[in-house]
C-alpha cells in the first residue's frame, strides 16, 4: 500500500510551488538544497523552473525518496514560514496565506502519519472511535492498528474480534437476540440481515441487482476469510517451534478489510437510526 497518494503529492506541490518558484530558493540553492537531500541538483538536472523541476522529480521518482525531499522541504518551510503560517491577517495576502496554512496542515498531518508508520485506514480507525461508546471496542482499534507492523500475527486475530464487536453492539443496541455459539460469519449475516443489506434484501427487478448481490456477498465473505486467515496465523491458537507467522502487508490488508466492513455496517446502522428504521 502506498505511504503516500497523487493527491497528498499534490498538495505539497501547492505549498511548495509557488508561480514557477520553489518557496525563496533560489536556482543555485535549490540545487544544493536538493543535492543535499536527495542526491540529485534537480534544477540541473532536469534543465527547468524549479517549480517544474520538483514537479517532474515527485512524479517519477520512488515514493521513499519523494517522502525524503518532501520532508526535508517541509522542514525548511517550518523554519523560514513561520510567520506565514501564523498569520491572520484579512487582507489579500492574508487570503492568499489563509490558503498556504491549509496547506501546510494537511501537509503536516500526512508527514506525521507517514513517520508513525500509520496506513491511510488510521483516520477511519480514529472515526469508528468516536462513533463507538465502547472503550472495549476504542481500545481494540488502537491495539490493531498498532499491532500491524509490531505484531502481524496479533493484528490479523484483532482484525477478526473488531468486526465481531460491531456486530453484537449493533445486535445487542437494538435488543436483536446473539446466539453465544455464532461464529463471525453468523454474526456478521445476522447483523446485515438485521440491517436489511443482505443478499435477500436486493430487489430482483432491478438491472444492477447481481452486481450488488455480489458486492454484499463479498462483503459477508471478507468476515469468513479473515477468520480463516486468524485460525491459520492469527493470535488465539498454539503453534508450533516451527511456525512463521504472516507479513505486515497481510496484517494490513486483514486490518483494512475489517475497517472497511465495519465502516460500512456501523454507517449503515446510523443512517437507519437517524431514519427512523431502527428504534432503539
Amino acid at each position: 500500500m502506498a505511504k503516500i497518494s497523487n493527491i497528498e503529492k499534490g498538495v505539497f506541490l501547492s505549498l511548495f510551488n509557488r508561480a514557477g518558484y520553489v518557496l525563496n530558493f533560489s536556482t543555485d540553492s535549490f540545487n544544493v538544497f536538493t543535492q543535499s537531500s536527495i542526491g540529485i541538483p534537480l534544477c540541473e538536472h532536469y534543465g527547468l523552473s524549479k517549480g517544474k523541476s520538483l514537479t517532474a522529480y515527485v512524479n517519477e521518482a520512488k515514493e521513499h525518496e519523494v517522502i525524503k525531499l518532501l520532508s526535508d522541504l517541509l522542514e525548511y518551510y517550518e523554519s523560514y514560514y513561520q510567520s506565514e503560517i501564523d498569520s491572520d491577517e484579512d487582507s489579500y495576502s492574508g487570503i492568499l496565506n489563509k490558503e498556504y496554512q491549509a496547506y501546510y496542515k494537511r501537509c503536516r498531518a500526512v508527514m506525521d502519519r507517514i513517520k508513525l508508520n500509520i496506513t491511510p485506514f488510521t483516520d477511519a480507525g480514529e472515526t469508528l472511535k468516536e462513533k463507538f461508546s465502547s472503550d472495549y471496542v476504542s481500545a481494540q482499534i488502537d491495539i490493531m492498528l498498532k499491532m500491524q507492523s509490531e505484531n502481524p500475527t496479533e493484528a490479523i486475530g484483532k482484525s477478526k474480534e473488531f468486526i465481531e464487536s460491531c456486530c453484537k453492539t449493533i445486535l445487542e443496541s437494538s435488543q436483536e437476540p446473539v446466539n453465544k455459539d455464532w461464529n463471525v460469519s453468523q454474526l456478521v449475516k445476522a447483523t446485515m440481515k438485521f440491517l436489511e443489506i443482505s443478499t435477500d434484501n436486493v430487489d430482483e427487478s432491478t438491472s444492477e441487482s447481481r452486481t450488488v448481490k455480489a458486492i454484499l456477498g463479498n462483503l459477508h465473505g471478507v468476515a469468513g476469510n479473515i477468520a480463516e486467515l486468524r485460525n491459520a496465523y492469527g493470535s488465539g491458537h498454539g503453534k508450533s517451534a516451527t511456525y512463521k507467522g504472516l507479513t505486515v502487508r497481510h496484517a494490513k490488508l486483514a486490518v483494512g478489510s475489517s475497517i472497511t466492513l465495519v465502516n460500512y455496517l456501523w454507517d449503515t446502522y446510523e443512517w437507519r437510526k437517524e431514519n427512523g428504521r431502527i428504534i432503539i
